[in-house]
């Protein structure tokens, strides 16, 4: 089954630059695409029923379509007007998709992202990739010269979704990737005897760290052997090594295990740090 690429708008600016993202990504990928809105009848506005209401936002949203198709004619496209919650309409349209993709605003003075509730409860939990947009954000920042970025972390099989998704996302566009791993100095103890001697046979702690990196790509140069790859192994905090060459980036892929807690779900801190200050696009990866 062909997967469409989604995205949910709310005629917003930041929502329709989303949804023009998509549109770029699915012509690229050859996949239709998806637009979904979701909304709630508003008792307060006595002078419409719901049929009126529905109909001034079938209108805002097909206006949106009517953009895209004019600007991408080859594009199949379909839409759902969808009535209920948001988060649930859109973490269930996700359910389906290839990725979802989603607008948010600039996080203040710092170029970055607002992710509120609703933005939050998607990523947390929907079971594909989720991507987020700026207003403003243009075709132009998709250059040749712009590497799709990735972070690694742990054994190849805990960051596998993300780096498929940088590699696939990296071929379609005829991009490099910049795979990036942090590490830090373990505290005393922290390891193993047999840890160590991994450790020692590496060579020490970097040397070990770019064998983690180079064993985590492997298959995926393999299976993308026209993809340029950079490996980037740097010491200090994953989210600020991600963030610092993050303005040579077109698209910034991080992985993330939801974390429930007592007042809801939770993202991790490295995707919530790039979520709120990289200066790109950012596609968060469901662990598989």
């Amino acid at each position: 089954m062909t997967r469409p690429i989604t995205a949910g708008v709310d005629g917003t600016e930041e929502s329709l630059a989303a949804l023009d993202w998509a549109a770029r990504e699915a012509v690229r990928r050859r996949l239709p695409l998806r637009v979904v809105h979701a909304w709630r009848y508003a008792e307060a506005l006595a002078a419409a029923d719901r049929d009126t209401q529905h109909g001034w936002v079938t209108d805002g949203v097909d206006q949106a379509v009517r953009t895209v198709s004019e600007r991408h004619p080859e594009l199949e496209v379909g839409v759902d007007v969808v009535e209920g919650d948001a988060p649930h309409a859109l973490a269930t349209a996700a359910a389906g998709a290839e990725m979802l993709v989603l607008g948010s605003r600039g996080h203040g003075p710092v170029v970055g992202f607002l992710l509120g509730s609703v933005g939050q409860q998607v990523i947390a939990g929907a079971d594909r990739p989720v991507v987020l947009v700026r207003a403003g954000d243009l075709a132009a920042a998709e250059a040749a010269g712009r590497e799709v970025v990735v972070g690694q972390h742990g054994s190849p099989e805990d960051s596998a979704a993300a780096l498929r998704f940088a590699f696939e996302t990296a071929a379609a566009r005829g991009a490099s990737v910049r795979a990036v791993r942090a590490w830090t100095l373990p505290p005393v103890f922290a390891y193993s005897p047999g840890s160590l001697k991994l450790l020692d046979d590496a060579g020490g702690l970097e040397p070990y760290e770019r064998q983690a990196l180079a064993e985590a790509l492997k298959p995926w140069r393999e299976r993308f052997p026209d993809v340029p790859v950079a490996e980037h192994i740097e010491m200090g905090s994953a989210g600020q090594v991600l963030l610092s060459v993050s303005g040579r980036a077109q698209l910034m892929v991080v992985g993330r295990r939801a974390h429930r807690t007592a007042v809801g779900a939770r993202i991790g801190s490295v995707a919530h740090g790039v979520l709120h200050h990289a200066d790109c696009p950012v596609a968060v990866v469901p662990h598989d």
